[in-house]
């Protein structure tokens, strides 16, 4: 007695199958047609499966309609009493992308089936496939769908990537809580219990106002007087090297908590977004929870500067100056350009750690959501061969990087106080770093997600935080 759905249309063959005990399922994915006269292919976990069952999952397929298409959704009943429920899915060869955009279609129709548990295909990538069942959405009143490993032993990169997903759902978590509950101080409080829980080898300074303003970090502060809420300025380490005296990498992060521009209010449209201003702060602590977790042999520096940008009686006008840890003085012509003001300090004192490399980030300007959209984060480096590891991360990640131009010519515009937009942040950025291997990561392009790509919930994305946990966990050849 075997049920198929298609498309939404349900056939039966004998009686129907009773569901109120149907909460196991498998997914499984078949290969679309290149050519009209193929033959489908499954995937070797669903080759072996049709063995299994006698050849009942092909005769099934071939009753249900037209040939296989990427994306395209079958789902069958009853043939196999392990697994009553069993959803398959059309695959495009070709790339770690299209088997976890497929798994990921996959894994929603199980929770749409209200599946408690699934088995999943690994489609020959474990970790591709494990990215697309854990970023399956999620509806309200929707079961939890518990994903595991389905016709491959490669358990070990299927555990790996459930390590990445966490940390970039971590980011996720706190960039959609809203502003009044994910204040600079509860932000800190939760990096540091995810932190201590991921490794013992582990610190969190979490530095108020006073060590703040002991350390001449002016810029910071003058962003952070507009609020009434304390800033704070997160330091986490994670000791991974059996040589604890090796140089750490540090990651830096813009952590503004709520960003209403200041005195140069924004818009009221869509300003709700702004409670995600601080993704790069969330996304460079995430990752390193994730090496934390993954136990890798290196040494990682986190700061992370928090606060709100608030128009009040105190807060930054236009024209104002400030000065910066280095001693540089800044004048303000838009308090909407806070996020660099920020930084300009952090990145400072991230020198004081002789540190391999410098990499922050932060959704610091509209202008790279207009260049590059949700295509990539745009990546200003003084490196090529640091923009080549972080390149090489993302592709391994589907989670893409673009290099940017960063020009003396942009430097210029920057100090004859000309407006500007990505470049000259980034150029504004550099006049806070000496250290010959840095990188700044624009993300504000790739903070929402609407559909563009299919297996992250639509929402805050939490991008780059897999890019950057893979890049970590390729950095023990850095030299």
């Amino acid at each position: 007695r075997v049920a198929v759905q298609c498309l939404g249309v349900r056939h039966f063959w004998g009686s129907a199958l009773a569901t109120a005990n149907m909460t196991k399922g498998l997914v499984l994915e078949i290969y679309s047609k290149e050519k009209d006269d193929d033959m489908p292919q499954f995937t070797s976990a669903g080759d072996n499966f049709d063995k299994l069952v006698a050849g009942k999952l092909r005769e099934a397929l071939n009753i249900s309609g037209p040939p296989p298409k990427a994306g395209r959704i079958w789902t069958f009943y009853g043939l196999h009493q392990d697994f009553p429920s069993m959803v398959l899915v059309g695959l495009e060869k070709g790339s770690k992308e299209n088997i976890r955009a497929a798994i990921a279609v996959g894994c929603k129709q199980a929770q749409d089936l209200e599946l408690a548990s699934v088995g999943v295909d690994a489609c020959g990538d474990a970790q591709a496939a494990a990215e697309g069942s854990i970023k399956k959405k999620k509806k309200k009143k929707k079961t939890a769908v518990s994903a595991k490993l389905y016709g491959s032993r490669d358990q070990e990169a299927w555990q790996k990537e459930v390590i990445f997903a966490s940390g970039q759902n971590l980011a996720r978590h706190s960039m959609e809580t809203p502003a009044n509950e994910m204040t600079p101080t509860r932000f800190a409080k939760i990096i540091e219990k995810n932190l201590k829980s991921a490794s013992s080898k582990t610190e969190v300074y979490i530095r108020p106002k006073s060590w703040i303003e002991d350390q001449a970090m002016g810029s910071f502060l003058s962003v952070a007087k507009g609020s009434d809420k304390p800033p704070v300025f997160l330091e986490i380490h994670y000791t991974g090297s059996p040589d604890t005296s090796e140089q750490p990498l540090v990651f830096v992060g813009k952590g503004i908590t709520f960003d209403s521009g200041g005195i140069s209010i924004k818009a009221s449209a869509n300003m709700d977004l702004m409670r995600a201003d601080m993704g790069g702060a969330e996304s460079i602590c995430s990752a390193i929870v994730s090496a934390a977790k993954l136990d890798l042999p290196i040494n990682i520096i986190g700061l992370a500067l928090l606060c709100e940008n608030m128009p009040s009686r105190k807060a930054n006008k236009p024209e104002d100056v400030g000065r910066a840890r280095n001693g540089k003085t800044i004048q303000v012509n838009n308090t909407d350009a806070e996020g660099r003001l920020i930084l300009a300090d952090a990145l400072c004192y991230a020198h004081t750690y002789n540190p391999k490399v410098i990499i922050d980030a932060a959704t610091l300007t509209g202008a790279m959501d207009v260049a590059l959209g949700s295509g990539a984060t745009g990546v200003f480096t003084n490196s090529s061969w640091l923009w080549k590891k972080l390149f090489q991360a993302s592709i391994e990640t589907g989670d893409h990087v673009w290099r940017m131009p960063l020009f003396e010519h942009y430097t210029r515009q920057v100090i004859d106080c000309q407006s500007g937009g990505a470049c000259t942040a980034a150029a504004f950025l550099k006049e806070f770093v000496t250290h010959p291997m840095w990188a700044h990561l624009d993300i504000a392009g790739v903070m929402t997600n609407k559909d563009e790509v299919p297996y992250l919930q639509k929402g805050m994305t939490r991008r780059p935080t897999r890019t950057l946990i893979q890049f970590l966990n390729g950095s023990q050849s850095l030299t």
